[in-house]
């Protein structure tokens, strides 16, 4: 216990029996839970006023230079059209068209008026005489021409008319589109000559509000919505109208038939002259919350209100700042936690010290007797793991033992099947020599009996190629003759076959065509497949084997073809597996040796058999010419 614990608790004051600290602790706990519940939710109230507060302040700021920078778009925009009626009103092709109004003359102003809409960003150009009718029009040529049409009723020209020049938000009487109309008169040299009246729109204005997916709008001095990104909101009111001026704008015919309904910004919370939090309605959208920004524009009594998202950027920042004091307050509350915990745990660690060591007796006697349960299984598990693995020794030598021997089965009787060919050859050379010796035949003696010499190396070599591979592996690859190896290979069976020969149809390789191999074992292989392919066509008069070469690449395929009745499917698929024939004779280790002396070399063989005939194709690794 630390030295600190026995200063803050006298020895008199600690507790008789746990049953009783344990009422005292569960009860301070019981306090300690209620101050901190109430600290946690007094911090998190602040920090949420706090966050709310700062985070409106961030969107003030950002939100009103968002603000002016649309107030000055829209005084860029209103400034080009503002110079076209003062320009105009001096023209004299405007005064000339006022005092002749002869068809020449409004024909040239018509085209005038026509070219400078096309060359400005101005909707519509017309001139009215004194009387209000509109004599030329930028759109003469539309089907709703300005032109013979009747403005003297509209504001902009009687205001124009009295005091020399006008602007005036109305909906078009003709085009039934919104837009500003800026007029000025034209004035003679004794009396008025009529008004030029410029129309500007805002379409492009408020695509460019809208694609910022935030709504802004700008209302007039009764707060009746003039140019807005929501197109729904245009011609709604701010606040209801006064019944002086609705009578106004019914009688001038300002805004058409708009309901002039207010607006659905509800529930505004001010927060300064120029601020508040409101709720508004936009298409698509439920209710939420935005701060709402206003400012006037200055050259007009327009004002701008621009609406800035609230209720997201409120949230977030009220979260981020109630997380943060959480993160400053758990920390608080769990050291405070803790050290109750420690002080608590101090008075009740004599009390339990008793109970502790009894305990600790008996698990230490438990776990003692586990452990020695537990090495007695292990000792067990031990020699039971020595017994498996003496066990396994003796299968592993008993496995490489049938190894050997299956190995040494396979090379004898590899040497019986390779010899036995020539041995075959010798018989019939010495039978024929015996008939020709008994005719006086001498030269034909002499040759069989030159041949069963040559056949007689032929074993011998046979035996020390054989006696060569048991001893260092295979015969390492030189360039021999295609065409040679074929002839001889044929040679070998000439004997055996005689009589049957004539079914081969051999094409010969050219001489310069050379393989990779070894002649002795090349031919082994295709003594091997012609032999097989001569078997196959037992009983056959129209049997026929076809031998061609074919050079692909850098390798030669030679092809050996038969159309004896094919290779039995159960034994096709097991082709190269040694002991595996369909001959009652044979030892079906034939095709096993041919496929390895070819792999030796780097080369395969490939097989295809149906019904009308087996092919043999054997790849050897072509020599390219010097």
């Amino acid at each position: 216990m630390h030295k600190c614990d026995m200063l803050q608790r006298p020895a008199a004051a600690l507790p008789a029996t746990p049953e009783l600290l344990t009422q005292r602790a569960r009860r301070a706990w019981l306090l300690f839970a209620a101050i901190a519940l109430a600290i946690v939710t007094a911090a998190l109230y602040a920090a949420g006023l706090y966050g709310r507060s700062t985070q409106i302040e961030a969107l003030a700021v950002q939100g009103r230079t968002d603000a002016n920078l649309k107030v000055a778009l829209l005084r860029a925009v209103l400034e080009n059209p503002r110079a076209l009626p003062l320009l105009l009103s001096e023209d004299q092709q405007v005064h000339d068209a006022l005092t002749q109004r002869s068809p020449s003359a409004i024909d040239v102003l018509n085209r005038k008026l026509e070219g400078l809409v096309s060359g400005t960003k101005a909707s519509v150009l017309y001139v009215t005489g004194t009387n209000g009718l509109a004599i030329a029009s930028s759109n003469w040529r539309e089907p709703a021409s300005f032109v013979g049409n009747d403005y003297g009723f509209r504001a902009y020209f009687s205001a124009a008319m009295q005091s020399g020049t006008a602007e005036y938000f109305a909906l078009g009487n003709v085009s039934k589109r919104p837009g500003l109309y800026i007029s000025r008169r034209v004035d003679g040299a004794s009396a008025p000559l009529g008004v030029v009246v410029v129309k500007m729109e805002f379409d492009q204005l408020e695509a460019d509000w809208r694609e910022a997916n935030r709504p802004a709008y700008v209302s007039d001095e009764h707060g009746v919505v003039l140019i807005t990104s929501v197109p729904s909101w245009r011609f709604m009111t701010t606040a209801p109208l006064a019944q002086p001026v609705l009578a106004d704008v019914r009688a001038n015919q300002q805004f058409g038939d708009a309901p002039l309904m207010p607006l659905p910004v509800t529930r505004p919370q001010a927060l300064g002259t120029d601020a508040a939090l409101v709720h508004a309605i936009t298409p698509g959208c439920s209710n939420a919350q935005y701060l709402r920004l206003s400012t006037a524009v200055p050259s007009t009594p327009w004002r701008l209100d621009y609406l800035v998202p609230a209720e997201a950027p409120i949230a977030a920042a009220q979260r981020e700042m109630r997380l943060l004091s959480l993160a400053v307050v758990v920390p608080l509350v769990a050291l405070a936690a803790y050290l109750l915990w420690r002080r608590q745990s101090g008075q009740m660690r004599i009390a339990a010290e008793q109970a502790a060591r009894a305990e600790l007796e008996r698990g230490v006697a438990e776990r003692t007797k586990d452990l020695s349960l537990a090495r007695d299984r292990l000792q067990a598990e031990i020699a039971d793991h020595r017994s498996t693995e003496a066990r396994l020794q003796g299968m592993q030598q008993e496995l490489v033992q049938a190894n050997r021997l299956a190995t040494l089965g396979q090379v004898a009787a590899g040497v019986a099947h390779e010899i036995n060919q020539p041995v075959a050859t010798i018989r019939a050379y010495a039978d024929n020599a015996r008939v020709f010796l008994e005719r006086k035949q001498v030269a034909p003696a002499e040759e069989n009996l030159s041949a069963i010499a040559a056949l007689t190396e032929r074993i011998g070599s046979i035996t020390e190629e054989l006696k060569a591979l048991a001893r260092k592996g295979r015969t390492a690859a030189e360039p021999i003759e295609l065409r040679g190896t074929i002839e001889g290979a044929v040679v070998l069976l000439r004997s055996r076959f005689a009589g049957r020969l004539d079914a081969l149809a051999i094409t010969l390789p050219p001489p310069a065509l050379k393989v990779m191999g070894n002649r002795l074992r090349l031919e082994q292989v295709l003594i091997n497949l012609f032999q097989n392919a001569l078997e196959a066509l037992e009983g056959r008069d129209d049997g026929k084997v076809e031998v061609a070469a074919a050079q692909t690449g850098d390798s030669v395929a030679l092809s050996v073809s038969d159309n004896g009745p094919g290779i039995p499917t159960a034994v096709l698929k097991s082709l190269f597996t040694p002991f595996n024939t369909s001959k009652e004779k044979g030892l079906g280790l034939g095709l096993v040796i041919s496929k390895d002396i070819v792999a030796d070399y780097g080369g395969r063989i490939e097989v295809s058999s149906d019904r009308n005939g087996t092919r043999f194709t054997v790849h050897l690794a072509k020599v390219d010419p010097a």
